[in-house]
C-alpha cells in the first residue's frame, strides 16, 4: 500500500471514531460495536434504541463537524482488560471483543470525553477530520452473522483534502445520474418487485442483453474446446456438506425439503460439474476436461445489502470447471487469463488490474498446499509479464484465486473475473482418472468465471456506457423512422431485410412527427436510426442518423448492412 493510501486509511479510521463520538453525544443510549475503515471509506455498526433513518444523517454529520472544530487531541494507550471490562460493562459487543483480544491489555483511543477500543492509527486531532461525507444507513448483523443480533450500519467516506472530497462528490453525482437501476427502468430491461425481494425480473430487451453476453462468450469457449453442461438448481444437503459449502455458506443458502430429505438451492455450481465428471471413469487422454455452465445460483443476502443488479439473491455465473493434471495447470491458467482480458477488451475495459487473493482465516488444507496452489497462479502471471498485487486473506475457503478488476468510464473499479486452483474438492469427492501409467490419479480443478455474475456485469456495463450500449450489444440496434405513413411499406421492406440478416431492428409505427420519433429513439438509446421520407423512397436510399445526432444521407440498404456487419465483427464501441 502506498504512503498516500496508508494516510487515507488513517483518516478514514479516525472518521469512524468521529462518527461514533457524534452518535454517543446525540443518542447516548446507542451501543457501539465495530467501526473500521474500508477501501471506499468507513462505517460503524450500531444498536440504537430507535432505528436511524436517512433523514438523521445531516444532523449526525453536523455534530461530527462540530467535534472536528473543537480540534480535540486524539490519543492512544493500553489499558488492562479488567479496566476495559469496567468501561464497557453495559456493552456486550465490546465485552466479547475484549475477551477475544490476546494478552492482558487492550488499546483505547480517546478524544475529549469519548473513548473506543482500538489498535491505534489515528490522525493527531479531530481538527484534521473536516473532509467527510455520510452516505447511507443500512442493516447488518453482529459479526456479519444473520444468527446474531441485527444492527444498523452508518456508512461514510473521508479524504485528506477538500479537492478529493469534491471530486468524489462529482463522481457520485455522475454515478447517480447513470444509476443502472434508473437506466434499467428507462430502457425497459429489468425490474424488481416486492413479491420477490432481491430477485431480478428481466424483460424482453434485458433477456436479449443477457443472451448476447452468453452467446458471445460461447463462441470463444467453443474455440477453446469447452463442453457446455446444465446441472440442477437444487441438490441434497449431503452434497453440500461433502463439498464444504454447507459449513462455510449455510447462512447464505436457501433450503427445501422433499419427501423428508433436505435439499439446498445451489449457491455455486461446482458440485454439479463434479457429478458430471464422476458419471464414468476418466482417462488422462480426456484431460483437460473443460465443463462450462451458465448456472443460476441463489444466495440469501441480507436485505440491507441488496443493491439493484450489483447485489441480488439470484444471479447467473458464467462458470467453468477445468479438470486437469498438475502439469496442465499452468497452461490452463494462462489460457484463462488471456480469455478474460480479451473478453473485457471488447467492452473497452483496457485497464485491467490483477490481484492474487491468498489464504483466508477460515480455510481448508495445509500451509504447504496453499503455497503450491498460490504459486500455480502467480507463475503464469509472471511468465505473461503481467503485474499483479496480493490481497492477503481474500481467497476462497478451498483455494487462492486470481481476481480481475476492471476500470469503467467513471474511474471506478469492479471485480469481475476469477481463476482458482483447487486440489481440495477432487479429494473430497474421490475424483480420479487413469494415468498413462495405468494407475489412478487425482485431478486438479480450476474454477473460473469471466463475467462473474452476468447480472452484475450488465449493471456495470449500463453505468460504464451510461446506457448507450455499443451497436453489437444493443437489444435494439436499428429503429426505422418514417416521416409520414406513405413511406411505411418501403420501411417495412427494409425492416424485413435487416431482420433476415440478423440485425435487431424495429419500426416506430406511432403517429408522432419525425422530431418526436427521433427523440423517443434517443431516449431508448437506440444506436442507429434510419430516417425515411419521400426523397429516400424516390431515390431508393436511407438516411442513417447516429445516436449522437450525426447523419449520413444517401446510403443504400447494402451500405447499411456492410457497416453494421463491420461494427458487429469489430466490437465497435
Amino acid at each position: 500500500m502506498s504512503d498516500h493510501n496508508d494516510a487515507l486509511q488513517i483518516v478514514r479510521h479516525s472518521a469512524a471514531h468521529l462518527l461514533a463520538h457524534a452518535i454517543k453525544e446525540l443518542y447516548p443510549s446507542t451501543l457501539l460495536t465495530i467501526g473500521p475503515a474500508t477501501k471506499e471509506g468507513f462505517f460503524y455498526d450500531l444498536l440504537p434504541t430507535t432505528n436511524f433513518k436517512e433523514e438523521d444523517l445531516p444532523l449526525i454529520a453536523q455534530r461530527m463537524q462540530e467535534i472536528a472544530e473543537r480540534n480535540l487531541p486524539i490519543t492512544h494507550k493500553q489499558i488492562s482488560k479488567q479496566e476495559a471490562r469496567e468501561l464497557y460493562k453495559n456493552n456486550p459487543f465490546k465485552l466479547e471483543l475484549i475477551d477475544e483480544i490476546p494478552g492482558d491489555t487492550v488499546g483505547l483511543a480517546e478524544q475529549g470525553d469519548f473513548y473506543d477500543l482500538c489498535k491505534g492509527g489515528h490522525v493527531a486531532s479531530t481538527g484534521l477530520l473536516k473532509h467527510f461525507k455520510l452516505l447511507n444507513v443500512s442493516g447488518s448483523y453482529w459479526r456479519a452473522n444473520r444468527n446474531n443480533q441485527a444492527l444498523q450500519r452508518i456508512s461514510g467516506t473521508a479524504f485528506q483534502t477538500p479537492k478529493e472530497l469534491r471530486l468524489y462528490e462529482q463522481r457520485i453525482e455522475e454515478a447517480q445520474k447513470y444509476d443502472h437501476r434508473k437506466l434499467g427502468k428507462q430502457l425497459d430491461l429489468f425490474s424488481f418487485h416486492e413479491e420477490g425481494t432481491g430477485f431480478p425480473f428481466f424483460h424482453e430487451k434485458g433477456k436479449i442483453l443477457l443472451q448476447l453476453l452468453k452467446d458471445d462468450l460461447r463462441k470463444e469457449l467453443l474455440k477453446l474446446d469447452y463442453q457446455e453442461i446444465n446441472t440442477p438448481i437444487m441438490l441434497s444437503v449431503d452434497m453440500w456438506k461433502q463439498s464444504g459449502h454447507f459449513d462455510f455458506y449455510k447462512n447464505n443458502m436457501f433450503f427445501s425439503e422433499i419427501e423428508k430429505q433436505e435439499y439446498a438451492i445451489r449457491p455455486m455450481n461446482c458440485p454439479g460439474s463434479i457429478l458430471v465428471y464422476k458419471e464414468r471413469p476418466r482417462s488422462y487422454r480426456e484431460l483437460p476436461l473443460r465443463l462450462a455452465e451458465f448456472g443460476l445460483v441463489h444466495r440469501n443476502e441480507l436485505s440491507g445489502v441488496l443493491h439493484g443488479l450489483f447485489r441480488v439473491r439470484a444471479f447467473t455465473i458464467d462458470d467453468a470447471h477445468m479438470f486437469c493434471t498438475i502439469d496442465q495447470i499452468k497452461q490452463e491458467v494462462k489460457n484463462t487469463i488471456t480469455l478474460v482480458r480479451n473478453t473485457f477488451a471488447k467492452f473497452g475495459f483496457n485497464t485491467v488490474k490483477i490481484f492474487v487473493s491468498t489464504r483466508p482465516e477460515k480455510s481448508l488444507g495445509t500451509d504447504e498446499y496453499w503455497q503450491k496452489a498460490t504459486d500455480a497462479l502467480t507463475e503464469p502471471l509472471k511468465e505473461l509479464q503481467l503485474p499483479f498485487g496480493i490481497q492477503e486473506g481474500e481467497g476462497a475457503f478451498y483455494g487462492p484465486k486470481i481476481e480481475f478488476h476492471i476500470e469503467d468510464s467513471m474511474g471506478r473499479t469492479w471485480q469481475c473475473g476469477t481463476v482458482q486452483v483447487d486440489p481440495f474438492l477432487p479429494k473430497q469427492f474421490d475424483l480420479s482418472y487413469i494415468a498413462s501409467s495405468g494407475k489412478k490419479e487425482t485431478p486438479f480443478i480450476i474454477h473460473r468465471a469471466v463475467y462473474g455474475s452476468l447480472e452484475r456485469f450488465i449493471g456495470v456495463l449500463l453505468e460504464h456506457f451510461k446506457g448507450n450500449l455499443p451497436f453489437w450489444l444493443a437489444p435494439v440496434q436499428i429503429k426505422l423512422l418514417t416521416i409520414t405513413d406513405e413511406q411505411k411499406s418501403y420501411a417495412l421492406n427494409i425492416l424485413h431485410q435487416l431482420q433476415e440478416r440478423g440485425i435487431r431492428a424495429t419500426i416506430d409505427e406511432s403517429s408522432d412527427p419525425i422530431s418526436g420519433k427521433i427523440k423517443n429513439a434517443q431516449l431508448e438509446r437506440v444506436p442507429w436510426m434510419l430516417v425515411i421520407g419521400a426523397k429516400e423512397v424516390e431515390s431508393n436510399v436511407i438516411t442513417l442518423r447516429y445516436r449522437d445526432g450525426k447523419q449520413e444521407a444517401g446510403l443504400t440498404l447494402n451500405d447499411v448492412l456492410i457497416k453494421a456487419e463491420q461494427y458487429i465483427k469489430n466490437y465497435t464501441i
